[in-house]
């Protein structure tokens, strides 16, 4: 009786409000920030074919959408750093996206092509969902870096040289900014293909069992 109580004491849910308020939250800000980098963007371009148009841009005009990704900017920087706290803590990172095996990517990219890729369980990550969201999260970190280097290339210059010059790392934060932006759209895709992965986010999903003797946060349990 009292290991079922205790079991039960650990039941909690898949995504903890924390972790889905820190998700939101840089939801936001990412869309704030490619929003109003469209608009600095049009502003001077680094493509001269290329132009966002005004309606998918954030800003009446080039410093107001610089304010507005400034904004943007420390929101995703605090909540990122405690996001990535959060996971390195609790071992989620570990759990939830490593290890990534280059064959096991390859035959979930063969499933998911021809429509074969299970989804039945969102308590685990495929592959292919590993790869993505590892690979993001570097994204991201690129992003803080090639934009502080483009805000203060001066004082900032080593950060500049890595990148070879003030463009170079202007067009390294617009790599990083298209590649966010697939993420997105793949993102988005599979999670309208799965709906139930949209309500866990906002619900908390299933009940899961902790394992206080090697994790600090929920590990799936059987279905009830």
């Amino acid at each position: 009786m009292t290991d079922t109580l205790t079991v039960k004491s650990q039941r909690r849910h898949l995504h903890p409000a924390a972790l889905r308020i820190m998700h939101w939250t840089n939801a936001i800000a990412m869309i704030l920030l490619i929003g109003s980098g469209w608009k600095i963007y049009n502003d001077e371009v680094l493509f001269g074919w290329l132009h966002f148009p005004d309606w998918i841009t954030l800003g009446l005009y080039a410093q107001h959408g610089l304010q507005w990704h400034f904004f943007a900017m420390w929101v995703l920087m605090v909540n990122g750093l405690c996001y990535i706290a959060y996971g390195f803590y609790t071992g989620r990172f570990r759990r939830k996206m490593l290890p990534i095996w280059p064959r096991a990517v390859i035959a979930d990219i063969k499933a998911a092509l021809t429509f074969k890729l299970a989804h039945d369980d969102i308590t685990h990550y495929n592959a292919v969902q590993k790869t993505l969201y590892v690979g993001v999260i570097l994204v991201i970190v690129l992003q803080v870096i090639t934009g502080w280097a483009i805000w203060k290339p001066v004082q900032l210059s080593a950060l500049v040289n890595l990148f070879y010059d003030f463009q170079g790392a202007r067009l390294a934060h617009f790599l990083g900014m298209t590649a966010i932006v697939l993420f997105l759209v793949v993102h988005v895709a599979l999670a309208l293909l799965v709906p139930k992965t949209i309500g866990a986010m906002i619900t908390g999903g299933p009940k899961v069992t902790a394992d206080p003797d090697t994790d600090r946060e929920p590990l799936p349990s059987p279905a009830e």
